[in-house]
């Protein structure tokens, strides 16, 4: 499961979610733990951006405009032929590295698998290829230039240019959103991008949720239910997480068995529904707190996805 998932639509709010648990006793505990096991079901997820939106696609591609012609700048002659489209829904990666994504379990709800038939097909290994992006290798000294990011021994110049902050990737998406605010933490990593606010807000809400009794309550419910098929793990994030389903593209029979598990006592103990409702409500807490600074980072995103639009249609030279 991934908390701080990017994905889903952003114009589901929790409001709707909670609206939808008060109608949840004439629905099916598997229809209503899908229709709350999703990023957009909670409050949050109105802060953060949808990849699939045409203004996210909108900066992407101005991103890589803007980054092509730096690269050119620097004294990258071949990136004139580049096209932009071919690139634009990538992320880079440093040529030679190894990259593991489909080989790590997760998907992209908050709460993990609700299906027991898709569970004893994939196991834990949900990721979706729409939401999960995909990445394209660079050579040494271009990815350094595009994404500012340096290993032991790079150098911070190339072809007698500085590289910029960030790469210039980075300097693109300076010109289209601004400057950045202020660093934070999240669980430990260090955020500087322009959603870092709602990004922490959504982990220090799920840390909050996570420590109320009700939630315990609802990790003991589930646990035991797992314990009677034979399954010892105290929370669902423990059997996601195991490590003996790591480094595989395939699920082992298993994992098939033990998520399958894990699904079946979702529903068998209500176990969304209670843990939603919880998340929700410090989410709302939280926004409520922030509102000012929230809105205002929404409206500044507003703004950049209609400069990133009139980048496409009339390219700076």
């Amino acid at each position: 499961m991934l908390p701080l998932a990017l994905t889903g639509s952003l114009v589901l709010t929790g409001l709707l979610a909670l609206s939808a648990c008060r109608f949840a006793g004439h629905d099916d505990p598997a229809d209503k733990a899908r229709s709350l096991n999703t990023m957009a079901a909670l409050p949050l997820h109105a802060y953060l951006p949808d990849p699939a939106s045409d203004g996210a696609k909108a900066v992407g591609r101005a991103q890589w405009i803007l980054g092509k012609q730096c690269m050119i700048r620097l004294g990258f002659a071949g990136f004139a032929a580049l096209d932009t489209r071919s690139v634009e829904s990538a992320y880079p990666v440093r040529q030679g590295t190894i990259t593991e994504d489909d080989d790590m379990p997760g998907d992209d709800t908050p709460y993990g698998v609700v299906d027991p038939g898709l569970a004893a097909e994939h196991g834990y290994h949900n990721r979706t290829p729409e939401t999960s992006g995909r990445s394209q290798e660079w050579p040494a000294d271009q990815y350094t230039a595009l994404t500012g990011s340096f290993e032991p021994g790079d150098s911070h110049a190339t072809h007698g240019h500085r590289i910029p902050e960030g790469g210039c990737l980075g300097q693109a998406m300076r010109k289209i959103y601004g400057a950045p605010p202020q660093a934070m933490k999240v669980g430990g990593v260090r955020l500087s991008g322009y959603y870092s606010l709602a990004l922490e807000l959504w982990h220090d809400s799920r840390e909050r949720a996570s420590k109320d009794p009700a939630w315990k309550k609802a990790d003991r419910a589930w646990s035991a239910c797992m314990q009677k098929q034979g399954f010892h793990y105290a929370d669902p994030d423990k059997a996601s997480f195991d490590s003996r389903w790591f480094g595989h593209k395939e699920p082992s029979e298993k994992e098939r068995k033990t998520a399958s598990a894990d699904a079946r006592c979702k529903l068998d103990t209500g176990y969304v529904p209670a843990v939603h409702s919880l998340e929700a409500r410090t989410q709302n807490a939280a926004i409520a707190r922030h509102e000012q600074r929230l809105d205002a980072l929404r409206t500044a995103d507003e703004r950049a996805m209609r400069k990133a639009r009139t980048i496409n249609a009339h390219p700076p030279r």
